[in-house]
């Protein structure tokens, strides 16, 4: 195949998601990320933003598109570069040919870049090692087209607004939306109608000059979702140290890009309690803002570091839940919402969101189980007891709406003809496949998302018995009813044996695809014994698993497309909560070979794993071929380091039961491995694995630490 053609597959593929706009977004597989939620920045390898998705970003919108440093006359020569943390980054480059005597490079530029919230910080450092004095002219140009992320996500290239000066800095307005870019030391020259800071530079042998430039930008009407404090953290930073340092690097990085993906909610004056709760926005740069299934998930990995981001989450979303029947919004009672955007999003004519959608079939039930989970990692019973209304009403949802159409199964449908045509995880145009490469007709019903109904009724009769409210027996033969029906309508049969069915489409038939959603359905108690090895075998089998990670459709699939956004690609989520179910339903031999292409994806990326990449796998080569228009970092594709350690771990914990246990899975493979940082019952846990699984803890006082073969009994 010739590279047009591989081309034209990749625009093919990224074209179909979510029907945006006016062309394929930007790729971004080779670009520099630094954030601060809602702040961030995205720019070329070298440091500079100039072009497709480069520039400065708040809250949805850009604040610069071009920020490029040069040296009149001089090339400008890019030697290094690259992250520092999650919200820095410096760029080295050397000024070829000036004040050289020899072969070697003596004029050095140095660009150090620091983002926090509606703030850039890029510092310029000019130094010469040289031993002749050197003169030249400096430029920093500076350009904006104030767009809306929708725009840019579209390949839009809208015009750029005129600047002004005003008190020595260069200014941009639209729309309530400001930006100001100053230096320090002022320019020598500022030409306003070019977007250019000049400075005359002089230096020296041995003498360095720099320059402070501060971009800033805010809404007038402040922050939709204000950043978290750097200081208010809400969970312990766990510290790996193990036999693969890939692991350690990997967590590492993740945490670090998670803290800085927080974002926090306001209460409503007439909220209870009156807290500011912190929740992660979903990724840079296309999701940087509450998405409720993206949000639920990721907190859901994290509750190994505390189960305050899970109390933070849960609150948000339960401000939001959807009390009437809006067709518009798709909202309804007792639903999770979606996405919440500043505006309403308008793709296309005929791709449109309003500002808060809840075109979502599975946030409702994972809510209800991200409560129950954070409830037996230990967060505090009062706050679970004050979201349990809320629970009750999302519970309702499953059984009054998510179920309309009589069958008993959870299903969707876009009913406005604007909003999203998938609603699962898997929500682009042509994720839901049959086997042969058609779409599925709508509605559909998703084999994972009756699993997650399946747990969350479990999970909600639990606490609704835990808490001596009414309904628990109900619930729990409801979720036994719909176990009853999945494996009578969902189960299929290919060469290779049994296997459910992706979805049932229109009329009630099976989507016959082999995805990795096969995952999901692990460790929810959906299935029984057989049922499950079945599936553990089907994602060890190499048309689903690539070396480097599940892919999400079968490479023997009609439709596979390695760059197809969930039609072959990997997503390390995904994998991860595989790897998880894996080890839930007693498979820790496949679940340690799929954690293993994780650790090797992320030395492919840096140790920040993206959204997703292709998936052509290992067989295809050493190196991995991004997904061009990913998002990196993305909450869960983070958070999935921490799930994979829970899982390598065989971590659990019951606290109203008393217990927390730790029955090694596969751990010993990093072995020897010692982790400190981990929390549960609001205190310490701290866990060291010898290289033949051995494990010891230490634990809160008052939980019965079960280890070993009692703790997989459990």
């Amino acid at each position: 195949m010739d590279a047009t053609v591989k081309t034209q597959d990749i625009n093919d593929s990224v074209t179909a998601i979510r029907s945006v706009g006016e062309g394929p977004p930007p790729f971004l597989h080779d670009a520099v990320v630094t954030l601060c939620a809602p702040s961030f920045v995205i720019s070329q390898a070298d440091g500079q933003l100039d072009g497709g998705a480069d520039g400065f970003y708040h809250g949805d919108s850009r604040a610069l598109t071009r920020l490029i440093v040069a040296a009149e006359g001089i090339a400008l020569v890019p030697v290094s570069g690259g992250l520092s943390g999650a919200d820095g980054a410096d760029f080295r480059a050397v000024l070829r040919g000036l004040g050289e005597v020899t072969a070697d490079p003596v004029v050095a530029l140095r660009r150090r870049r620091a983002v926090s919230s509606s703030r850039l910080e890029e510092t310029v450092e000019i130094s010469n090692a040289g031993t002749r004095h050197v003169r030249f002219r400096l430029s920093v140009e500076a350009a904006t087209d104030l767009a809306r992320m929708e725009r840019v996500r579209s390949g839009a290239v809208p015009d750029e607004v005129p600047a002004e000066a005003v008190d020595g800095q260069l200014a941009w307005s639209c729309d309530g939306f400001a930006v100001r870019l100053l230096s320090t030391p002022a320019p020598d020259a500022l030409d306003a109608a070019t977007g250019r800071l000049s400075y005359d530079v002089e230096l020296a042998p041995g003498r360095s000059w720099s320059a402070l430039v501060v971009c800033t930008a805010a809404h007038a009407d402040g922050d939709q979702f204000p950043a978290a404090p750097a200081d208010q953290v809400p969970w312990r930073a766990p510290v790996l140290r193990s036999a693969d340092r890939r692991f350690d690097r990997w967590l590492e990085q993740s945490v670090a890009d998670l803290e800085r993906l927080r974002l926090t909610d306001a209460p409503s004056a007439d909220d209870e309690g009156g807290r500011a709760d912190q929740f992660l926005a979903a990724g840079a740069p296309w999701f940087l803002t509450l998405f409720g299934r993206d949000a639920i998930w990721a907190a859901r990995m994290l509750l190994p570091l505390g189960t305050d981001l899970a109390a933070g989450t849960l609150r948000t979303l339960a401000r939001r839940q959807g009390r009437v029947v809006d067709q518009a919004a798709e909202e309804q009672p007792g639903k999770i919402l979606h996405e919440v955007r500043r505006t309403a999003v308008e793709f296309t004519d005929m791709f449109a969101l309003p500002p808060v959608y809840y075109g979502t079939v599975d946030a409702t039930p994972l809510w209800i189980t991200l409560l129950h989970d954070a409830w037996r990692w230990g967060l505090d019973p009062q706050e679970v007891e004050q979201l349990l209304p809320h629970a009750e009403s999302a519970l309702s949802w499953m059984r009054d709406h998510g179920e309309a159409g009589g069958d008993g199964f959870l299903k969707y449908l876009d009913q406005t003809g604007r909003g999203l045509a998938n609603q699962g995880w898997k929500d682009s145009d042509d994720a839901i496949l049959h086997r042969d490469g058609r779409r599925a007709a709508p509605p559909i019903a998703l084999c994972e998302v009756q699993a997650y109904a399946y747990e969350a009724a479990r999970g909600g009769a639990a606490l609704l018995r835990a808490f001596g409210r009414p309904g628990a027996d109900a619930w729990e033969e409801w979720a036994e009813r719909l176990a009853d029906r999945f494996r009578k309508r969902f189960w299929v049969e290919d060469a290779q044996g049994p296997y459910p069915a992706v979805a049932l489409d229109r009329d009630g038939q099976p989507v016959d695809s082999v995805t990795s959603g096969f995952g999901h359905l692990l460790g929810t108690g959906l299935l029984n014994g057989e049922e499950s090895a079945l599936l553990a075998a089907r994602l060890s089998a190499p048309d689903l698993d690539s070396g480097h990670g599940l892919r999400t459709l079968s490479s023997e699939s009609v439709g596979f497309n390695p760059y197809g956004y969930h039609t072959g690609s990997v997503w390390p989520h995904d994998t991860a909560i595989a790897v998880h179910g894996l080890v839930q339903a007693g498979f820790p031999r496949p679940a340690a070979s799929l954690a293993t292409g994780l650790l090797t994806a992320s030395s492919g990326f840096d140790a920040r794993l993206p959204e997703l990449f292709a998936g052509h796998g290992s067989q295809a080569g050493p190196r991995l071929a991004p997904y061009p228009a990913s998002c990196r970092p993305q909450a869960w594709a983070a958070a999935a380091s921490v799930l994979v350690l829970r899982s390598a771990l065989g971590l659990d914990a019951d606290v109203p039961g008393g217990t927390v246990t730790v029955a090694p899975a596969f751990a010993h493979e990093y072995g020897p491995l010692t982790v400190r940082g981990l929390q549960v019952a609001a205190g310490p846990l701290d866990v060291t694995v010898t290289n033949d699984g051995t494990a010891t803890v230490t634990a809160p006082e008052g939980l019965t630490v079960l280890t070993g073969d009692e703790g997989r009994r459990t």
